[in-house]
C-alpha cells in the first residue's frame, strides 16, 4: 500500500506554528508548537517595553495597536470643545443661583413679596453658598480616597440626571405662589441647593480627573469653561430680565436654560469614547494603571502622602487663589453700591450685574485664555502671585459695601465707581489666569501614572479654596458694622 504524503499547511497564528499532514486522502495529525519568542516587529514598538501579549496583538485590535503607536490629531478640537461644555456644565448650577439673588431676596422672600422683613434675607447669599459648598467639597474628597464603584460613566451620567431633575423642581417653585409659606420655600431651597451640589461633586471631580489624563490645556479648557459659564449665566439672567413680562416669567426661561445646558453636557459625554484622539490618551492611561498592580495582580495602594508632598505647591496655589475669590465675590462684590450720582450706571440692578456678576466673569474667562498664549510664572514662583492676591479682601472691604440690613461703620475709603471697577476686574483676570495655569501645573508634579489622582487632588483644592472663602465672607457684614474708627 503506497502512501501519499502532503505537508501543505504551516501558518503563524498568535505565536503558534499548526501543522497538518495528510496521509492517503487524510488527516492524520495536527501538532502544534508554541514558538519560544515573540514575532520581532519593528524596534519603535519593541522598544516600548511591551508584554509577549502585547508584542504579539493578544486581545488587542489593530485599531486599539494603531492608537498605541500613534498620538492622532485632536481633530477640529472636538475634545477640547467638550471640555469645554462640561467645565460649563460642572459650575452651571451654583452660577444659576448666585446670579438668581434678586430673584430669592426680592421677588420671592422680599418684603414686599411676603409682608414682613425675613430674617435670613441679611445673609441669604452666605447661606446659598455655604449649603452649595458644604457636599461639594465632601464628595470632591470622598471620590479621591474612596472611589465610588462603576465606570466614569454612570458617575457622569447620574450626576447629570440628578442636576436636572433639582431644575425641574426649581422651575415648579418658580411656577406657583410661595408667599403663604417662605419658610418652607427656603429650606426646600437649600435644600435642593445640597442634593445638587452633592451630585455635581462627584462630576467636577470626575472631570477634572478625566481631563489630567489628557495634555495640560485640556485641564485649561475645564477652566475656561467655568469662567465661560459664569458669564454665560450673567448674559441669561440680565436677557430674561428685561424680555419678560413678569419676574415669574423670567425666573422660569432663566432655569429652564439650565436644563439645555445640561443636556448638551450629557449628549457630548458619549461621543468622547468614539474620538480617536481621547482613545489614545485613555489606553495610554490604563497602561499607566497597569503598571500600579503587585505580582499577585491586585491593585497598588495609591501613595496619597507622596501625591500630596510631591504637588502641594500647586495645591496652595489652587486653594489660595479660589480662597481669595470666594472671600469677596460674591458676598461683598454683589452688596457693592453705587458711590458717586455721575456714574453712568445708577440702576441698582444693572449696577451689579454689570459691575459684579458680568465683569468678573469676563474677565475670568479672559484670564483663562491667556494660557493658551503664554505661561508666566513658573512652578517655583507662582504661590508668590498667589498670595499677595490677598490684598483684595481689604480693597474691597473699603469699598462701598453696604450689606443687607446692617449698618456699615467702617470709613468708605474707596468712592471712585471706576478705580472699584478696574480693580475688580484685575481680581477676576488674575481669578482665571493663575487658577488655569496652577491647575495645568498639578498633573505634570507628579509620575504619569497618578497624573489623574493629581487632577482630582487639584479639583478638591479648588473646591476646598472656594469653600473656605465662603466661610470666612459671613464675617464681613458683622466686620463693617462693628468695625470703626
Amino acid at each position: 500500500m503506497s502512501y501519499r504524503e502532503r505537508d501543505y499547511l504551516c501558518n503563524e497564528k498568535n505565536g503558534a506554528t499548526i501543522q497538518s499532514r495528510t496521509v492517503g486522502g487524510g488527516e492524520e495529525s495536527h501538532e502544534r508548537t508554541h514558538l519560544q519568542k515573540p514575532v520581532k516587529l519593528q524596534p519603535s514598538w519593541e522598544g516600548n517595553d511591551l508584554s509577549e501579549a502585547e508584542l504579539n496583538f493578544n486581545n488587542l485590535t489593530m485599531d486599539n495597536a494603531s492608537l498605541q503607536i500613534h498620538t492622532p490629531r485632536d481633530k477640529y478640537s472636538f475634545v477640547y470643545i467638550i471640555f469645554l461644555i462640561h467645565g460649563i456644565a460642572t459650575l452651571l448650577p451654583w452660577n444659576m443661583f448666585i446670579n438668581a439673588i434678586s430673584y430669592f431676596i426680592v421677588y420671592k422672600l422680599g418684603k414686599d413679596s411676603i409682608g414682613f422683613n425675613f430674617p435670613y434675607v441679611a445673609n441669604f447669599m452666605q447661606i446659598l453658598t455655604f449649603c452649595s459648598q458644604v457636599p461639594n467639597v465632601i464628595f470632591n474628597w470622598f471620590n479621591i480616597f474612596v472611589p465610588i464603584k462603576g465606570d466614569l460613566t454612570l458617575r457622569i451620567m447620574w450626576s447629570i440626571v440628578i442636576n436636572i431633575m433639582i431644575f425641574i423642581i426649581t422651575i415648579a417653585l418658580a411656577m406657583v405662589d410661595t408667599s403663604m409659606w417662605p419658610y418652607s420655600f427656603f429650606f426646600i431651597t437649600m435644600i435642593t441647593v445640597v442634593f445638587l451640589n452633592m451630585a455635581n461633586g462627584v462630576y467636577q471631580n470626575t472631570v477634572y480627573g478625566m481631563a489630567a489624563k489628557l495634555p495640560p490645556k485640556y485641564t485649561g479648557a475645564v477652566i475656561l469653561g467655568n469662567n465661560i459659564c459664569g458669564t454665560f449665566t450673567t448674559a441669561v439672567c440680565i436677557v430674561s430680565e428685561y424680555v419678560s413680562t413678569s419676574k415669574r416669567m423670567a425666573a422660569i426661561w432663566y432655569f429652564i436654560t439650565a436644563l439645555f445646558v445640561l443636556l448638551i453636557g450629557f449628549d457630548t459625554y458619549f461621543a468622547l469614547p468614539l474620538n480617536r484622539f481621547y482613545r489614545h490618551y485613555d489606553i495610554k492611561d490604563k497602561k499607566q494603571q497597569g503598571l500600579r498592580k503587585t505580582d499577585a495582580d491586585a491593585p497598588e495602594k495609591v501613595p496619597y502622602l507622596k501625591i500630596i508632598k510631591k504637588a502641594w505647591p500647586q495645591l496652595y496655589n489652587v486653594f489660595i487663589i479660589f480662597f481669595v475669590t470666594l472671600a469677596v465675590y460674591p458676598s461683598i462684590h454683589s452688596d457693592i453700591k453705587v458711590s458717586s450720582s455721575q456714574f453712568f450706571i445708577q440702576d441698582k440692578f444693572l449696577y451689579t450685574q454689570i459691575l459684579c456678576f458680568l465683569t468678573f466673569n469676563v474677565f475670568a474667562m479672559i484670564g483663562s485664555i491667556l494660557p493658551n498664549l503664554f505661561v508666566w510664572p513658573s512652578k517655583k514662583y507662582l504661590w508668590i502671585i498667589s498670595t499677595l492676591r490677598l490684598l483684595y479682601i481689604p480693597f474691597y472691604l473699603f469699598c462701598n459695601y453696604q450689606p443687607q440690613m446692617q449698618t456699615r461703620i467702617l470709613p468708605v475709603l474707596i468712592t471712585n465707581d471706576y478705580v472699584y471697577w478696574v480693580v475688580a476686574a484685575t481680581m477676576a483676570i488674575t481669578s482665571g489666569y493663575f487658577s488655569s495655569i496652577a491647575m495645568m501645573y498639578t498633573p505634570s508634579t507628579v509620575e504619569p501614572q497618578y497624573a489623574s489622582v493629581a487632577g482630582m487632588f487639584a479639583g478638591a483644592a479648588l473646591i476646598s479654596g472656594i469653600f473656605s472663602g465662603i466661610l470666612i465672607s459671613f464675617l464681613w457684614p458683622w466686620f463693617v458694622s462693628h468695625v470703626g474708627w
